[in-house]
This record gives structure tokens, C-alpha cells and sequence, in this order.
């Protein structure tokens, strides 16, 4: 009985230790920079568009700009970029 109960708690505590190593890497998907360092999304448009991509909708999110587009090939783009830097934000540039 007692290897039961030291096993449940080995199990709960590298639990709680892999959430907590996994809160920093959550954290850096959103964007800290102050809005009067923000471009416009009228410079990050024509720099997509210069990529090839046509953009659907440019908003904010978490502190991003999040835009939907479509590249040249036709294929839907979903994907965050910082607003001073206007580079995408790792792990946030997807397929729909």
C-alpha cells in the first residue's frame, strides 16, 4: 500500500513540475511591447504582400498583430507577428 501512495505522488509532483516548465514557453507566445512602438498594419500588409501572401484580416491579439491570408499558391495562412519587429512569432504561423 505504501509503494501505491509514493508512487501517486512521484506521478503528481512530475506533473506539477512539467506544468510549471511549460508556463514560460506559453508566456513568449503573446507579445510585450508598448503600443507607442507598435508600426502601423498598413507597413506590415505591404510587407506580406511583397511576400506574395494576400491579406485577409489584420488584428490584435495577446499583444500581436494576427493575420489571416492566403500565399500564392492559394493555400489559407494563419500567423502572429510582433508589432515593432513585424516578424512572425515562433510556433504561431499555421495552415488552416
Amino acid at each position: 500500500m505504501r509503494r501505491q501512495g509514493f508512487a501517486f505522488r512521484l506521478v503528481a509532483a512530475s506533473l506539477v513540475i512539467t506544468s510549471l516548465a511549460a508556463t514560460p514557453a506559453a508566456a513568449d507566445r503573446d507579445c510585450n511591447v508598448p503600443l507607442a512602438d507598435w508600426q502601423p498594419r498598413e507597413v506590415l500588409q505591404k510587407k506580406l504582400e511583397a511576400e506574395g501572401w494576400t491579406v485577409l484580416s489584420i488584428r490584435s491579439d495577446d499583444g500581436c498583430y494576427k493575420v489571416r491570408a492566403t500565399n500564392a499558391q492559394g493555400m489559407r495562412l494563419k500567423a502572429k507577428f510582433d508589432p515593432a519587429r513585424l516578424e512572425p512569432v515562433l510556433g504561431q504561423r499555421d495552415d488552416d
